[in-house]
């Protein structure tokens, strides 16, 4: 099988690959835990982008433009010490942009709208006793998803059948990033990044989770997908990195 030779099969493991037939949700590939829930990371930023448009508070993908402050998380350097789009925010996984968004809406409202759209488990109080569930709940605390909730809501999203205007379902298709994976396809996808707490909160490196998630078409066809892996040991390279790499290497094969 494919998985013996992918990148981070020394000292990580392929929780899951889950691949759907967008339009029929036929699933056409499946191994591992998919019903599984773990953090989504940044893998959230679609789902947030879609109640963000739908809410009005994202305009377009240019619109609005945030400013960085000091004292906004700047874990990934320069590329988060500037002013930031939602295209920006989507291309470069700016955290802060989706505290702002987050403190904008309100947690009644995303929670109440990752209800309806079928996003794990809704849960946006973050950690139990800090109060930061807008600045965190996706990261690695209480908002989970599964690889299988990841693909059905995201078919759902491409046939216009989630609760949300189809204006923001288009605006949130705009600014997915594209890639090009082997076979042809064009692929549109969303890395997510996050290490579990240690118990004294502070981050267990060696056991970090990496997702990849999105949609790829190909000659008529759209399917949707979902791989969710967990390191077993720190890597040199994140496991969202290899998830992405592999999973754009290997979906001609899983689409056959």
């Amino acid at each position: 099988m494919i998985f013996a030779a992918l990148p981070q099969a020394a000292g990580a493991k392929t929780i899951c690959t889950i691949v759907l037939d967008a339009g029929s949700s036929d699933v056409l590939h499946e191994k591992g835990e998919c019903d599984r829930r773990a953090t989504p990371a940044s893998t959230f930023k679609v789902a947030l982008a879609l109640i963000g448009f739908d809410a009005g508070y994202l305009k377009d993908a240019q619109s609005p433009v945030l400013p960085f402050k000091e004292g906004y998380v700047d874990w990934a350097g320069k590329e988060w010490r500037q002013d930031t789009t939602p295209a920006r925010w989507m291309r470069y996984s700016v955290v802060w942009y989706s505290q702002q968004i987050a403190k904008a809406l309100g947690a009644q409202r995303i929670s109440g709208d990752l209800q309806k759209i079928g996003f794990g488990n809704a849960d946006i109080s973050g950690d139990k006793g800090y109060n930061n569930g807008l600045e965190r709940a996706w990261i690695a605390s209480s908002l989970e998803i599964s690889p299988r909730e990841q693909v059905v809501y995201l078919s759902r999203m491409l046939r216009y059948e989630l609760p949300v205007s189809a204006e923001a379902v288009d605006l949130t298709k705009s600014i997915v990033q594209i890639d090009q994976g082997q076979g042809g396809w064009t692929v549109h996808g969303k890395t997510g990044l996050a290490f579990p707490r240690n118990a004294d909160r502070s981050f267990n490196r060696s056991r970090g989770f990496g997702w990849y998630v999105g949609w790829a078409e190909k000659g008529g066809r759209q399917v949707v997908f979902a791989r969710l892996i967990q390191d077993e040991k720190r890597q040199k390279t994140t496991p969202s990195t290899r998830a992405k790499a592999s999973l754009l290497k290997d979906l001609d094969g899983l689409t056959r």
